[in-house]
């Protein structure tokens, strides 16, 4: 039997993780309170150096969470414009509200829209934030769909949702909009050309 939204987010309120589906790929997931950011870690066998991001599912959620510089804001809105929901993260400043643990001690966040119903459901169910990172035990294949899923993983979360096939079917595009000094980290669904057409040359 599919467990309803409604009681996803009443069990990721109360500190359990999640294997969901999203447009890039499948992520675990939990809300943002250290003990469940801990869970989270574990069951990716994961290094506390390696930071998890946020996903949202409105802009609203993003300013509870970090501060959006103002010399980047007219940036960040084109790029939001142009590409939320979807396969772009933004790293921003962080807020106190956002536990050192899941961002390895540093100053900033990373967060993104999903571009996949399901998902925004799930992420709004636990209250607009989740803190996610990909599905799968560090070291393994990302996995873009329900099959690609570990075995092994699977038994350490406590929900699992089967979405089949993640549209995307790529890690998400990274930029740093944290200072001045805007750059790209990483160059996945969304690609750097994309990118400057909105905004300018990085």
């Amino acid at each position: 039997m599919e467990i309803s939204i409604k009681e996803i987010g009443e069990k990721l309120k109360k500190g359990n993780i999640i294997i969901y589906p999203t447009d890039t790929v499948y992520g675990v997931g939990g809300i943002i309170e250290e003990e469940t950011l801990i869970k989270i870690y574990k069951a990716k066998s994961r290094s506390f150096s390696s930071p998890l991001i946020a996903l949202v599912n409105s802009l609203e959620k993003v300013k509870e969470i970090a501060f959006i510089e103002n010399k980047n804001q007219e940036k960040m809105e084109k790029l939001i414009k142009a590409f939320w929901p979807g396969g772009l993260t933004i790293i921003l400043k962080k807020k106190e509200v956002v536990p050192s643990i899941m961002v390895s001690n540093g100053e900033t966040v990373g967060v993104r829209m999903p571009n996949h119903k399901k998902a925004l459901e799930i992420i709004e169910s636990a209250g607009g934030i989740l803190a996610t990172t990909s599905a799968n035990i560090s070291g393994e294949n990302t996995p873009s769909s329900f099959e690609e899923l570990s075995e092994e993983f699977k038994k350490r979360v406590d929900i699992i949702v089967n979405g089949g096939k993640c549209p995307i079917g790529t890690a998400s595009t990274i930029i740093d909009m944290s200072s001045e000094n805007v750059k790209i980290l990483r160059e996945g669904s969304i690609s750097k050309l994309e990118i400057e057409n909105v905004i300018g040359k990085i």
